[in-house]
């Protein structure tokens, strides 16, 4: 676990100066617990990393939407990267900035792109033609003119999970970087339209730097050949991805370190640049606490059955995805034991995690499954009719309930 948020004292698991324990006593499980001091810090560790550059850090809202975590992030001066009406509406109710969001995604919609000019928004990440025309007529319409960048896709290998990487020629997004000059040419015509800047992404999840600076040269290429066929390029926006270590020991990128290199890459040409961080900002931020219900044995392997399941995390099963579990009162010297984490849901796909090496836990011992800040509770759903857990927001020795726990009623609203 980061030192800096969730620690171990007198053998007791603390985030920040509260005991984790504490707070199950009074909410239950499962439920999600963030730190509000690393959240903040993170968030600072791009901000020193750009220095003097002029730039703008947009919180990709799809890593965690929690309102508190949204104005948390606003107050600091973060701008947002939205991927739907839906994001722009909870930034929205969060005091976001509306001159400060960036709404990328593949499939935006006449009704969210009407929404977004209606509201202000700083741009769009544009990702193809037809999406183009579109963000025209409906600027004309409202008698606006919409800020467009494109999303140009470089065909680079992110070295992360295929379910993630999005920078190649195979994937949905963006359009190809040989295409580019001849689309940023067509969308000059367009009278409704503001084309002030290049965007790229390649990959979440990406834990070498290597693709991101070739990433970043090709775009910066393409930059300057854009100015001088005219075109008035003004912002560069080189998206997000930096990983964060969900295995212990494993190392990530320093993000200050990467974000300093980019800058000296673009010197010199007057641009403003933007980054989309979500994961590395809250990620190691959280964690999900859960109880055991039961050990159970067969005659192949031992489970240990907890109260969270993939309703709650389902990143081990969607990609394979390793988090570290870890007990909320460590007892040393007892030896360890090899298990299945699994949930109570009727899947053989809900596990937390598999062949895991585990210190030793009874029913009733209560569990942490860390760096679930991000990509937890927003990819959590009902199924089995499960009501989705708490939210927990963490400051000092303080802590405040973010998001009830769902009840029963909740799940039939609306029916």
């Amino acid at each position: 676990m980061n030192q800096l948020s969730f620690q171990y004292l007198d053998n007791t698991l603390y985030c920040e100066q509260v005991a984790l324990a504490d707070i199950v006593r009074r909410c239950g499980t499962p439920c999600f617990v963030y730190s509000q001091a690393e959240i903040l810090s993170r968030f600072q560790s791009y901000r020193a990393g750009f220095g003097d550059t002029p730039h703008q850090i947009c919180y990709a809202v799809k890593a965690n939407s929690n309102l508190s975590i949204l104005r948390l992030l606003a107050e600091q001066g973060a701008g947002f990267d939205i991927v739907s009406g839906g994001e722009l509406f909870r930034v929205l109710k969060a005091g976001g900035d509306p001159a400060k969001i960036v709404f990328s995604g593949v499939g935006k919609t006449a009704q969210e792109i009407d929404y977004a000019i209606s509201s202000g928004i700083h741009s769009f990440n544009c990702e193809s033609p037809d999406e183009m025309r579109l963000i025209d007529s409906i600027a004309a319409r409202l008698g606006r003119k919409a800020r467009v960048a494109f999303r140009v896709n470089p065909d680079i290998d992110a070295r992360t999970h295929p379910y993630i990487s999005t920078g190649l020629k195979k994937n949905k997004f963006g359009v190809d970087i040989s295409e580019a000059p001849h689309l940023y040419q067509e969308a000059l015509r367009y009278e409704h339209l503001q084309v002030q800047g290049v965007s790229c992404h390649i990959g979440s999840q990406i834990l070498e730097t290597e693709p991101l600076l070739e990433a970043a040269g090709k775009v910066l290429e393409l930059v300057d050949s854009l100015r001088a066929a005219g075109v008035p390029i003004e912002y560069l926006d080189f998206g997000g991805g930096l990983g964060v270590a969900y295995h212990i020991h494993e190392p990530a990128p320093e993000v200050a370190e990467v974000v300093s290199k980019i800058c000296r890459l673009a010197a010199g040409r007057g641009l403003t640049l933007h980054v989309e961080p979500g994961r590395s900002i809250v990620g190691p931020a959280g964690v999900l606490l859960t109880r055991v219900l039961y050990r159970k044995r067969n005659q192949e392997k031992e489970f240990v059955v907890v109260d969270a399941a993939m309703t709650e995390l389902i990143r081990p099963v969607l990609y394979d995805a390793h988090h570290e579990i870890i007990p909320l009162r460590r007892a040393p010297g007892r030896p360890g034991f090899v298990a299945d984490v699994v949930g109570p849901v009727c899947e053989t796909g809900d596990f937390l995690a598999r062949d895991r090496e585990l210190p030793q836990v009874a029913p009733g011992d209560l569990l942490a499954v860390c760096t679930a800040g991000a990509y937890g509770f927003v990819q959590a759903s009902n199924y089995n009719a499960r009501p989705r857990p708490a939210e927990i927001l963490v400051d000092g020795d303080t802590w405040t309930t973010i998001r009830k726990r769902e009840t029963y009623d909740d799940l039939i609203r609306g029916e």
